[in-house]
């Protein structure tokens, strides 16, 4: 089963509301944890690694707290994916020559790197702004002024 973790996943879920958001939000750990309903905790380690990614700014202060580095249409998932996970590589021989004992004498490398390649491809083309567009949100986080 191809699977990326949990973590990663809640990274994801962070930018999507971040994207949601109107462009140059500041949005604190607390809130983003109030909005996606995940535990502050991971919340805040989670932005603290897309901060350390370039995939989010972080400003301190009484107005601190963190917004997209880029706008969404910027962001492929493929990048978030490698700034949260590592390199795609779905197999061992993919990810790098050497890395498998059976490499010598196996021929399916070539096959796999074509399908790490058109997956990569994929999600490469599907950006921030397209998973935003395409997830509700689950609750707001600003204030609407009548």
């Amino acid at each position: 089963m191809l699977r990326i973790s949990k973590l990663t996943d809640y990274g994801i879920v962070l930018l999507v509301r971040f994207a949601q958001e109107a462009s140059g939000t500041t949005l604190t750990a607390r809130e983003m944890s109030e909005a996606t309903e995940l535990p502050l905790p991971v919340v805040s380690k989670m932005l603290k690694s897309l901060a350390s990614a370039d995939l989010l700014a972080s400003q301190r202060g009484s107005r601190g707290g963190y917004q997209l580095a880029r706008q969404p249409e910027a962001v492929s998932v493929a990048e978030i994916i490698e700034a949260l996970e590592g390199p795609i590589a779905l197999m061992e021989c993919v990810a790098a020559e050497g890395l498998c004992d059976q490499e010598s004498h196996c021929g399916l490398r070539a096959p796999w790197q074509r399908i790490n390649s058109a997956i990569q491809t994929t999600l490469t083309r599907v950006s921030l702004a397209e998973l935003a567009a395409d997830t509700p949100p689950r609750h707001q986080t600003t204030l609407a002024i009548a």
